[in-house]
Order: C-alpha cells, then sequence, then structure tokens
C-alpha cells in the first residue's frame, strides 16, 4: 500500500515538474509591444517611487505618526508589493519571445498577487472605519485609535489576506494540468488558470466567486456604513468651513475605494465569457499596474502635510548640493 501511494505521489510531482504556462499577453498586438513597454515601465516607475516616496514621507514627518498615516504608509507598502510581483514580469514578456512559466512560478505568482490585493481589499476598510471615528467621536479619536488596535487591524488584514489565498492556491494546485498550457492574460490571474485545466472547475470557480464576493460585500459594507455615519455628521456641521474641510479629507480615501473596488467587481464579481478576456485584459493591468500608481499620487495631491513635507525634502536636498 505504501509503495502503490509513493508511486502516485511520484507520478504527481514528475506531470507537475513537466506542466508550463504561456502567459499570452498583449502578443496579439505586434505592433504594441514597444510601446507598452514604455508606457508600463513609466507607470511602474513612478507607483514605486510614489509608494516609497509616500513611506518616506510619513517615517520623516513627526506630525504624520498618527493612524490614518500608518494605514496609508501600509496601504502604500501593499500597492508596491503586488505591483512588483506582476509589472515586472510583463515587462519582461513585452519584450521577449518565450513567455513560458514553470508551473510553480505561475502558481507563486497568483498566491502572492492574491495576498496582497484581499489585504489591500481590508485595508481600504480599515481606513474608512478610523475616518469614522476621526470624525464622528473626535474627543475619543486618540484612545479609540490606539497603537495597539491599529496594529491588531493591519494584521489581521494582512492575516486574512494570506488565508485567503493560501485556501485559493491550495485548490489550484489540485487541478490537473498536462504540459504547455496556454494563459490568455499577462499574469497568472485565477479565472485565466482554471480555464486551462484538464478537469471540472466549477468547485474552483464558485469558491474564488463565493470568496471575491464575501470579501467585497463585508469590505464594502464596513466602508458605506462609515461613510454613512460620516456623511450624516458632515451634515449637521453648522459651519460650510468644517464641512468643506471634514469632506476634503475623506476624498482622496473615496477616489481610491470607488477605482480599487469598481475594478475588483468587474473583474472577479461578474462570470467571465470567451469575449470578454480583452476586458479581463484591461481590468487586470488596471488594478495590478495602474492603481498602485494612482493610490500614492491621489493621497500626496490632495493632502497639504504630505506636499509640505516633500517641497522640505527636495529644499534641504537642494541646500545639500549647493553648499
Amino acid at each position: 500500500m505504501n509503495k502503490a501511494n509513493s508511486s502516485v505521489l511520484r507520478n504527481q510531482n514528475n506531470q507537475t515538474s513537466e506542466v508550463t504556462f504561456i502567459l499570452v499577453g498583449f502578443s496579439e498586438y505586434p505592433d504594441l509591444q514597444v510601446p507598452l513597454f514604455l508606457v508600463f515601465l513609466s507607470i511602474y516607475t513612478v507607483s514605486v517611487l510614489g509608494n516609497l516616496g509616500m513611506i518616506a514621507v510619513i517615517r520623516v514627518n513627526p506630525k504624520l505618526h498618527t493612524p490614518m498615516y500608518f494605514f496609508l504608509s501600509h496601504l502604500s507598502f501593499v500597492d508596491f508589493c503586488y505591483s512588483t510581483v506582476v509589472t515586472p514580469k510583463l515587462l519582461e514578456n513585452l519584450i521577449v519571445e518565450d513567455r513560458t512559466l514553470s508551473f510553480t512560478s505561475c502558481i507563486m505568482q497568483f498566491f502572492f498577487a492574491c495576498v496582497f490585493v484581499v489585504t489591500e481589499t481590508f485595508m481600504l476598510a480599515v481606513m474608512a472605519y478610523d475616518r469614522f471615528v476621526a470624525v464622528c467621536k473626535p474627543l475619543h479619536y486618540t484612545v479609540a485609535m490606539s497603537q495597539k488596535l491599529c496594529s491588531l487591524l493591519v494584521g489581521t488584514s494582512y492575516c486574512w489576506g494570506l488565508f485567503c489565498s493560501l485556501t485559493l492556491t491550495c485548490f489550484l494546485v489540485k487541478l490537473p494540468f498536462q504540459g504547455n498550457n496556454v494563459i490568455n492574460n499577462f499574469v497568472c490571474e485565477h479565472a485565466a488558470i482554471v480555464a486551462v485545466s484538464c478537469s471540472d472547475t466549477y468547485i474552483s470557480q464558485m469558491i474564488i466567486l463565493v470568496s471575491a464576493t464575501f470579501n467585497e460585500i463585508s469590505s464594502l459594507m464596513t466602508i458605506l456604513t462609515s461613510y454613512g455615519f460620516i456623511f450624516t455628521t458632515i451634515m449637521k456641521m453648522p459651519s460650510p468651513g468644517g464641512r468643506h474641510k471634514v469632506f476634503s479629507t475623506c476624498a482622496s480615501h473615496l477616489t481610491a475605494i470607488t477605482i480599487f473596488h469598481g475594478t475588483i467587481l468587474f473583474l472577479y464579481c461578474v462570470p467571465t465569457t470567451k469575449s470578454s478576456w480583452l476586458m479581463v485584459k484591461v481590468a487586470s493591468v488596471f488594478y495590478t499596474v495602474v492603481i498602485p500608481m494612482l493610490n500614492p499620487l491621489i493621497y500626496s495631491l490632495r493632502n497639504k502635510d504630505v506636499k509640505e513635507t516633500v517641497w522640505k525634502l527636495i529644499k534641504n536636498k537642494f541646500h545639500c548640493h549647493i553648499s
């Protein structure tokens, strides 16, 4: 019995080691390969500099050592991570002919991308709760949003992202694949991987649908409830100046939420058909490449403290070079 089991296990390992994935990416548009490479390289550069710069600015300025900026620094870290998981491979595939990826590499790319996307989903919800406490319970804000609670909320977001990713990856690994598998995307995305499996994928597809729907509903309920209370509080404020100040503080976060959740809802909570693969690619580009670039721009351009810190750092650097 042991010999039979070991023989089956050996055969499964051999089959897995021989499985490869070929990322189609944007190869059907050969004339756009170089322009797309330059565009994505520019976006990725801005994303890396923007997110790492945001983390650095928050660390440098003591005025920004508050719960809101603590969450924002982790949002920037998550954006940097999942952009880095996906974009370098996308850039490579735009300039090389061999777009082959091993089974392990493809699964690992999906695993890490999933961890950071789910984490960001709940990080945005945590930030909404932070804004709710700041606006609706300002006198209790310091006590309510203690360092311990902030760390717990961030840690829970990371842990839930890891749990969801492990669950989905386990079901993906159990699916049988054979030989070279063409993935009609530039990233090892769940629907694209499942589509090339040589067995019934109903369970795996249902799990991703249920998981994505649960994550969206639970995080959006937190966000909508928080902002429902925020808007009620804003409307009760007697001063128009006070209302404008609070709304302007929340506007950046609302913009980031709308862009991120709108894309995720379209991509994961709508059944995929063969005719919609191009739209899936566009949506995937948006949330893996474009959104990580947009978030630091959204928060920095609308934030006076961040802009002041950046200008001080630039001026200090300039004066150092002159002296």
